[in-house]
């Protein structure tokens, strides 16, 4: 009788560990996600690899040699690939997400930094600071398709929605280039910032806000006009500027005031400031905009913040120095994931429950950079 209550009991704890299980399988896996469709994470590193991270398995799956000095890392938007740069390489480079190789490596010249897609996905954008250049890609062939001279040191391409412009952030120059999107010929430089880095545009491509990592201000310019239009005190350093989908707001992020300020995008005022922890770096918002994600690169954690009533909720442990961050796609995302630059792997955290928590960490490799999410 003894051993078969013995038996009942193992037999009982089989099947409750086995529904565990599968419960927290179902959690994690997209509802979306059919079972001939895959769901990868890219992590670039320090040492020019790229990994490849399964995320319905939530483990590594491939190391991949690409170049030295990897950024601008982006999904296509249409096609299964993933595209980069090698700073230190001189090329912009596709990964197959297919076959898990490099499809091409298109020489562009000395520093490229970042790359940006025209809204239909049939071209790719890119600088090189060194060359002071402007260059279009074509996705499919990989051929050059235009080139054109900027301002002084440009770090930056980015395409206009309506598809009419591509605007240039030169670095050195202090400039926006607003140049033709078939032609890349410059139509006017506006005077912005100095040393700035990054650009964010409104939906109907009418206005662009310009970053510097450098100044406590970032410009704003009147891309229809040409004009900038002013300067808007912060009250730190920014780090990342995150527009709002319907373009109503714009969140910037700032690790020297610990915390982020909203700026109404029609008024260009600035607005609420909301103080989140020790060095707030890099967010990513939820795609109904109720929930903004900020990592804490000192305090080694992720800090949810109710965007609607401007209210913090209860830190989720990452790992050492997260910086970028990543949801996977879909309306109603399931998935966090975070960089950690400090320990080496990527935490994967759970979003779409009631209790935000902490699911995994996958080691990817020292000092990884950036990462980007494919389903395909």
């Amino acid at each position: 009788m003894q051993r078969l209550n013995h038996f009942r009991v193992y037999f009982l704890l089989a099947i409750l560990l086995t529904a565990g299980i599968v419960v927290v399988a179902r959690e994690h896996r997209p509802s979306f996600l059919r079972p001939d469709l895959h769901l990868n994470a890219y992590v670039t590193g320090a040492d020019g690899n790229l990994t490849v991270v399964d995320l319905v398995k939530l483990s590594a799956v491939a190391h991949i040699p690409v170049g030295a000095g990897l950024s601008g890392l982006r999904a296509h938007p249409t096609r299964a690939e993933i595209w980069g740069v090698s700073s230190a390489g001189g090329f912009v480079w596709s990964f197959s997400a297919k076959t898990n190789q490099v499809s091409a490596r298109i020489a562009v010249g000395p520093l490229p930094y970042s790359v940006d897609f025209s809204p239909d996905g049939k071209r790719l954008y890119t600088t090189s600071s060194a060359n002071n250049s402007l260059l279009a890609i074509d996705c499919q062939s990989h051929a050059i398709l235009a080139q054109s001279r900027t301002d002084a040191d440009p770090v930056l391409a980015k395409a206009t929605s309506d598809g009419k412009s591509v605007l240039v952030v030169n670095h050195r120059g202090a400039t926006l280039g607003i140049h033709d999107a078939s032609t890349l010929a410059v139509r006017i430089l506006v005077p912005v910032v100095p040393q700035p880095e990054d650009v964010v545009v409104l939906p109907d491509s009418s206005v662009a806000f310009v970053l510097s990592r450098s100044q406590h201000r970032i410009s704003v310019v009147d891309l229809r006009r040409g004009v900038l239009l002013t300067n808007l005190e912060l009250a730190g350093r920014p780090t990342q500027m995150l527009l709002k989908p319907d373009g109503g707001e714009l969140y910037v992020i700032s690790p020297e005031s610990h915390g982020l300020q909203a700026i109404n995008t029609w008024t260009h005022e600035v607005g609420d400031y909301v103080l989140l922890g020790s060095a707030p770096t890099r967010g990513i918002l939820l795609p109904d905009a109720s929930e903004l994600f900020v990592s804490d690169n000192a305090a080694g954690r992720i800090t949810p913040v109710d965007i609607v009533n401007r209210r913090v909720s209860r830190p989720i442990s990452a790992g050492q120095s997260p910086t970028a961050l990543a949801l996977d796609p879909g309306e109603n995302p399931s998935l966090l994931l975070a960089v950690n630059q400090g320990s080496g792997d990527l935490t994967v955290i759970r979003v779409r429950s009631d209790s935000q928590s902490l699911l995994t960490m996958i080691p990817v490799g020292d000092q990884p950079q950036d990462l980007v999410v494919k389903l395909f």
